[in-house]
Formats: C-alpha cells, sequence, structure tokens
C-alpha cells in the first residue's frame, strides 16, 4: 500500500491486499519465541488448559458471513444503504471510500452492535470490536445516559501502520485498515500506538475454559478477510497470538453485505457506505452540523463520524 511502500493486489480479490511474497521477511522463529514468552508468562494460559480432546473436532460447519436478507424493506435506509454499497463494489477499491456515520441521538445503549459483531467474527473472551462507552451525565434527579459506540476509527493516518515493526498492518486504498494474520508476531505495539482502544490481542482464551467441555460453537472458524480461520484448543494458529481489530466487516462487504453493527442497530443509529458517493446517505449525513470525530486533534483523521 501506499503508507508503506509495499506492492499490493489491486483488485478486490477475495483475499486482503497482502504484500506480494517476498517482500516482508516473516521471522516465524521470532513469532514462536514470543508466543513461548508470552505462556510462560501466564497471557497464554488458557490454551495450555487441560481442555476435552473432543472439543478439538470440526463441526461442520463452512465459514461464511452470517446470514442477511437479500434486500430490505422498500424505502428503508438499510435498503438505501445496501443499494449504495453494492453500486459501490462494482467500482475500482480506489475510487471508494468507506465511512460510518453513528447517530448518537438515535443509540439507545442496547449492545446489539456488540453482540452480532462478536457473533460475525467468532470473537473469543477479551477480544471485542465494537464496545459501546455508556457515561451518566448530568445532576442527580435530572440524570441521562450518553452512548458513544466505538468501532475501528480506520483511520486516514493511522498510528497503529507507523507502529507495527514488521508492516502486517496497512490501510487499503479504499480506507480500511487491515491486518495480515500471517505476518503479524502479536508484539502489541501497534495496540499501544492506537489512540481509540480500537485493538485487542487474542490469548487464545475460551469462553468454556475450566468447563467439562468447550463448545462447538467457540471452536467454528471465523471468516475474516474472506479466509476460514479455524480456532482449536492448545493451538497458537491465527488468529490466536495476532492483534484483532474492527474491519468494518470487510468480508461482507464483498458480498454485498452491510456490517453485521449496522442491520442489527435497533435505533437505526449507524450508517455506512461509500464517502465517495455523492448521492450517499453517508455523504448525506457527513454534511450534518452536528458532525463530529474522536480526538481530531491528534491529526488521524478517522472514517468514523459521530452525529451529536
Amino acid at each position: 500500500m501506499k503508507d508503506h511502500g509495499l506492492p499490493c493486489v489491486s483488485s478486490d480479490s477475495p483475499h486482503p491486499e497482502k504484500p506480494v511474497s517476498g517482500s516482508i521477511s516473516v521471522d516465524t522463529d521470532r513469532r514462536k519465541f514470543l508466543m513461548k514468552t508470552l505462556t510462560a508468562a501466564g497471557a497464554l494460559s488458557a490454551v495450555t488448559l487441560n481442555l476435552e480432546s473432543d472439543a478439538e473436532a470440526q463441526t461442520g460447519e463452512v465459514a461464511s458471513p452470517l446470514s442477511a436478507p437479500e434486500s430490505f424493506a422498500d424505502g428503508s435506509h438499510l435498503e438505501r444503504m445496501r443499494l449504495e454499497l453494492n453500486t459501490a463494489i462494482q467500482k475500482p477499491v480506489k475510487d471508494r471510500k468507506w465511512v460510518m456515520v453513528i447517530d448518537q441521538q438515535k443509540c439507545i445503549g442496547c449492545d446489539a452492535c456488540t453482540v452480532s459483531c462478536n457473533s460475525e467474527n467468532n470473537l473469543p473472551p477479551g477480544v471485542v470490536y465494537r464496545p459501546v462507552a455508556k457515561e451518566e451525565i448530568g445532576t442527580f434527579p435530572n440524570v441521562a445516559w450518553h452512548f458513544t459506540p466505538r468501532p475501528c476509527m480506520q483511520c486516514d493516518n493511522p498510528p497503529c501502520v507507523s507502529g507495527c515493526p514488521v508492516k502486517a498492518t496497512w490501510k487499503r486504498d479504499d480506507g480500511i485498515v487491515v491486518i495480515d494474520y500471517d505476518v503479524c508476531i502479536g508484539c502489541r505495539n501497534c495496540i499501544a500506538a492506537c489512540p481509540y482502544n480500537a485493538r485487542t490481542a487474542d490469548f487464545g482464551d475460551f469462553f468454556g475454559r475450566n468447563t467439562p467441555e468447550i463448545m462447538a460453537y467457540e471452536t467454528r472458524p471465523n471468516y475474516e478477510y474472506s479466509e476460514e480461520w479455524a480456532r482449536k484448543p492448545h493451538s497458537h494458529s491465527s488468529p490466536i497470538g495476532n492483534a484483532r481489530k474492527c474491519t468494518f466487516c470487510l468480508h461482507r462487504i464483498r458480498e454485498g453485505m452491510l456490517p453485521a453493527c449496522v442491520t442489527t442497530c435497533l435505533g437505526g443509529a449507524t450508517s455506512f457506505g461509500d464517502y465517495n458517493d455523492k448521492n450517499s446517505l453517508v455523504h448525506e449525513l457527513i454534511g450534518s452540523s452536528r458532525v463530529r470525530r474522536l480526538k481530531e486533534e491528534l491529526g488521524t483523521a478517522p472514517s468514523v463520524y459521530y452525529l451529536v
């Protein structure tokens, strides 16, 4: 990508724009050493538990995005965004600019977006892509709740990219910041560099640890970056050991589907689309006088906008 001078695939292929083989020398021994060090320190203690061997059996499920209707109700904001998305993905990657707009006056703090994101990406304990910050404002008895959903900001000037020592993370031409799990060594420099706390580390934990059995839903693969990522106890295979983050559900976008958090938002607070389409809903919303972005003073230029 142009952010770090690496060659990349120019089309929106089933795989992310990964550097051409040979452009980065992946030190597998270093990754193994790091994993052993983390294990010794206790950070990966969950994967060394004596879990039931039958939990490693495959569930037979094929990794795929959560189901979504081919269309939504005519005239609804979801159908408008779906149609705009399908128009946008017909364009070259460099001609799109994916953005998200969150209306905080409509957000009810239900956490439906967080739950759907966790399910869509089969996220383990400690890994969250879309938390919702909750703040009580006012003075008793005149108090109210203020909610701030916080996905990855997909910054135009992402500190996480410059902070990665092995160039495992970069920004695509359409604005989405991605991670190459096969290159990431789990050093967590990017996590420290992100001013939005939008990245978390996958230490290989399972919700069912310390129970007689790890349930099948925890070992099903996820579909991030349109690849199948298996998850098994005692395994150090990616994404275990990696930094992980929201990608605006890139794997769903490629299938013409809106991000999971958008389709499950009960208050209709989350909008998504191509900002380069001047007729799109997101372009219209960003023109509002209510718009703001988090920590703009840092110069990160987030691609997530809030209506206050």
